[in-house]
């Protein structure tokens, strides 16, 4: 775990933001570094391609970035100064004295069970609210990013926010764009498997936790009848095999079903009185669905409706604006299916470029969690202003 300490950032961003499409890991690592002009004091992040080599990432991260701290995951496509991006490593820095933070990495997540995830996140809040006994909890903020493949991001993403006590939470979990093989969190020199990281940081700059979503449920309902849960797939919808059900409720031929069909028609499960996406990954050749969340039998999802996406974004990241002021940085987590619906509809670049004006610096994610929940066909943000709180 590492520590930094806070000083007056002096108002102007010290926040620096870059990204490298060197085909080579360490070539990318030391360009990227170049630009972040990373330093022992701060905080650096990373989202990198899934096509850089673990090993050869790795060691080009810890020549490149020295002592600096730094998190960061492999992703379904990165998101950077260019929009939406693949095949780069991309990120963003902050300086000594733009925030005060601690980072923790959690290991054998199979082998965690609640009680220690919550420790673990209550253990980084308590060092760094002891440092700042006269701030709130509102002053404060978490970012997650997970082991994409572990199907746990529920559990733990529910435990981190309890040991957080009321800190605002956001993250993604990790990809490697749409193999589903091997995906990594980023903690210092080290790609790691079956782990998460967790920072928690408070900052003298404005900041919005946000999410936002473009579905609304249709009035067509599908009860899930059969489920493997612990390795989130649904055998059997309304009592049928559960992929030729979901293509009939959709009026396609199940020979169809692909990730731009799940992507653009994504189903929703009620929770309180709000909806949330239940995003289903594939289709398997016995005729079950794969989901990207944890689900049970029993469960009712509604076929989702698509509202319009571009204006969806656009009002979610005006208002974060407008709560920070101009913004310096937007920490972005937006579920792969977002960018698949998008090269469907052919508004990739368009959407990309809302990304850039907004600084958003994240990657396309396998889920995404916000404040104890892990959901999906989602973008969570952390957006930071530019000048110091008045």
């Amino acid at each position: 775990m590492n520590t930094t300490t806070l000083a007056d950032p002096g108002g102007e961003s010290g926040i620096r933001t870059g990204t490298s499409h060197c085909s080579q890991a360490a070539d990318a690592a030391h360009e990227l570094a170049a630009l972040l002009a990373p330093s022992a004091g701060g905080l650096a992040l990373v989202f990198a391609s899934s096509r850089f080599a673990s090993n050869e990432l790795a060691d080009g991260l810890r020549d490149a970035f020295g002592d600096t701290p730094l998190i960061g995951c492999t992703t379904a496509g990165e998101i950077g100064p260019e929009g939406y991006q693949e095949g780069s490593l991309t990120g963003a820095a902050f300086g000594p004295g733009d925030i005060d933070f601690e980072i923790g990495l959690l290991e054998d997540l199979d082998q965690t069970d609640t009680r220690a995830m919550t420790g673990f996140a209550h253990a980084l809040r308590h060092r760094l609210q002891a440092r700042h006994p006269g701030l709130g909890s509102e002053t404060f903020l978490a970012f997650m990013l997970v082991d994409g493949l572990c199907a746990r991001e529920e559990s733990i993403a529910r435990a981190f926010h309890d040991g957080l006590g009321g800190i605002p939470l956001s993250g993604g979990s990790a990809g490697d764009e749409l193999n589903f093989a091997e995906t990594r969190v980023i903690f210092n020199g080290r790609l790691v498997e079956n782990a998460a990281v967790l920072l928690v940081a408070t900052t003298t700059r404005p900041f919005t936790v946000f999410k936002t979503q473009h579905f609304t449920p249709t009035m067509t309902r599908l009860v899930v009848t059969g489920a493997i849960p612990e390795k989130r797939i649904v055998t059997e919808i309304n009592g049928c095999p559960a992929a030729p059900e979901y293509a009939r409720a959709l009026g396609i031929d199940p020979a169809s079903l692909t990730p731009q069909t799940f992507a653009a028609h994504p189903v929703v499960v009620r929770i309180g009185n709000a909806d949330f996406v239940r995003s289903i990954q594939r289709a398997n050749p016995d005729g079950s669905l794969s989901f990207f969340c944890a689900i049970d039998r029993g469960i009712v999802f509604k076929v989702a409706h698509g509202e319009d996406l571009l204006a969806n974004l656009d009002t979610a990241l005006v208002d974060a604006g407008t709560q920070v002021g101009e913004v310096a940085l937007t920490l972005g987590c937006d579920c792969i299916l977002r960018r698949l619906e998008c090269r469907e509809r052919g508004i990739t670049e368009q959407v990309g470029q809302r990304l850039a004006h907004s600084r958003v610096i994240g990657f396309s994610t396998f889920g995404e969690q916000y404040r104890g929940m892990h959901i999906n066909q989602t973008f969570t943000g952390i957006a930071f202003g530019r000048r110091a709180r008045s």
